[in-house]
């Protein structure tokens, strides 16, 4: 029987708030017929504007949606309301039924195409040419490392000028350009970011940027590990097949948190996870385009035994998801063991130490009070504390989370590092994950 998810979690999945309201008036028994659930697929009818009802169906386990509705956004406001009608139990839907013929001709479908994607992935992998490849390699390494080079030029003028002399953001923009021109998206990105970087923190931002583009000149010198964090900052990809094809950690992996950042092109999620076994954190990335919402949707507090396979890196972190073994499963009714906030500094301190362009590290702070003092939010276990980063998330959530610690000390998950503490899910005694609103 597929566990049922949580109406916080659900929302999560909408494409923008309008979805999610939306939904919540699809919620109710009276819309749907049909409905059922099964075999890891949830499906209904819903009833619309029109005299045939919509088709709506949801696989569970990546998630993935169809609808018959005309709406272009992923998933649509009767998925939504689909799936928060099966989270109010087994009375509203039912369990173990078996899927219509029209939802398994989809799951078919869904699984004929990735057999055929892998098909074709392996075929393309077959035919390459490696000495193609490596001479292209050798084009992109020399583009990158002239780009690198002249961005450091840049910087050294800037600091010779002035730093009351920045450039505008067109300038940067300009900078940005010639960055992409080298094929070195990441240095693009900080450069672009320095437009928006406050006075005080510009020769900062400055000397990070200059370290990371000396290090791409002398990439051939460092040791392996380091050198692969250095790609990966510069704007060097690894494919994912490769990483899932190399060695991957099997663990039963609790998911700690999730959050969604976006723009004008795409939507970005950050789910982070933590090993019951190995107690090694991995944080997956998943991105949509504009009205649609990332594919990979995990709930927070469970637990999913699954194989990941990391980027390389001196402290990797990032992950791919590869073999799943069965479908989340509830946390065990406790907060995670955590560290407090002298030890999570330490920590991060420690990796750091490895990779020099991090800034933050996934952590649990164990046993912290939050509360507001003269120079902001502070995080405290009585014998010290952890300034909440400005900005990482609204007043009116931290206001929130004071209400539902009572002045009790909670367990918290989030990112540390040398701005503050930037919460993303909290257990009270209750145990239960909350949801630090961004």
């Amino acid at each position: 029987m597929e566990e049922r998810w949580s109406t916080e979690h659900i929302l999560s999945l909408a494409p923008d708030p309008a979805s999610g309201k939306a939904a919540g008036k699809l919620s109710g028994p009276s819309p749907w017929s049909e409905q059922g659930s099964g075999q890891g697929v949830l499906w209904g009818l819903c009833k619309g504007s029109g005299s045939t009802p919509y088709r709506t169906a949801v696989e569970l386990g990546t998630p993935a949606y169809r609808c018959s509705c005309p709406s272009r956004k992923f998933p649509c406001k009767h998925a939504l309301g689909l799936l928060l009608l099966w989270s109010a139990g087994p009375e509203a839907v039912a369990d173990d039924a078996e899927p219509p013929g029209w939802v398994a001709e989809w799951i078919d479908a869904r699984r004929e195409a990735a057999e055929q994607k892998t098909a074709r992935r392996e075929a393309r992998a077959t035919e390459a040419d490696p000495a193609a490849g490596r001479r292209r390699a050798e084009r992109r390494s020399a583009r990158v490392a002239a780009g690198a080079g002249e961005l450091r030029l840049r910087l050294a003028d800037g600091v010779r000028r002035g730093l009351a002399d920045r450039p505008s953001a067109d300038g940067w923009e300009e900078v940005a350009a010639r960055m992409v021109d080298a094929q070195a998206p990441g240095l693009a990105t900080r450069v672009r970011a320095l437009a928006e970087t406050p006075q005080e923190a510009l020769l900062e931002e400055y000397a990070m940027l200059h370290l990371l583009a000396g290090a791409y000149g002398r990439i051939d010198t460092l040791p392996a590990p380091l050198a692969a964090t250095v790609r990966a900052r510069v704007g060097f990809t690894a494919d994912s097949a490769e990483l899932l094809a190399g060695p991957t950690v099997r663990d039963r992996w609790h998911v700690l948190g999730s959050r969604d950042t976006a723009d004008d092109r795409l939507t970005t999620r950050r789910l982070w996870l933590r090993g019951a076994k190995t107690g090694r954190s991995a944080v997956l990335l998943a991105f949509g385009r504009p009205g649609q919402a990332p594919d990979l949707a995990l709930p927070t507090g469970r637990v999913l035994e699954a194989e990941l396979a990391f980027h390389p890196g001196a402290r990797p972190l990032r992950a791919v998801l590869g073999t799943r073994y069965g479908t989340p499963e509830p946390a065990p009714a406790e907060a995670p063991a955590g560290l407090s906030p002298e030890e999570a500094m330490a920590e991060y301190g420690e990796a750091v130490a490895d990779d020099p362009w991090l800034d933050a590290w996934p952590t649990v702070l164990t046993g912290v009070v939050p509360v507001l003092g003269p120079e902001g939010w502070q995080l405290t276990d009585g014998l010290s504390a952890l300034r909440v980063r400005r900005g990482s998330v609204p007043e009116a959530a931290l206001w929130r989370l004071a209400a539902a610690s009572a002045g009790h000390p909670v367990t918290l998950f989030g990112e540390c590092g040398h701005a503050g503490f930037a919460p993303v899910t909290a257990w009270t005694e209750s145990a239960r994950p909350i949801g630090v609103t961004q």
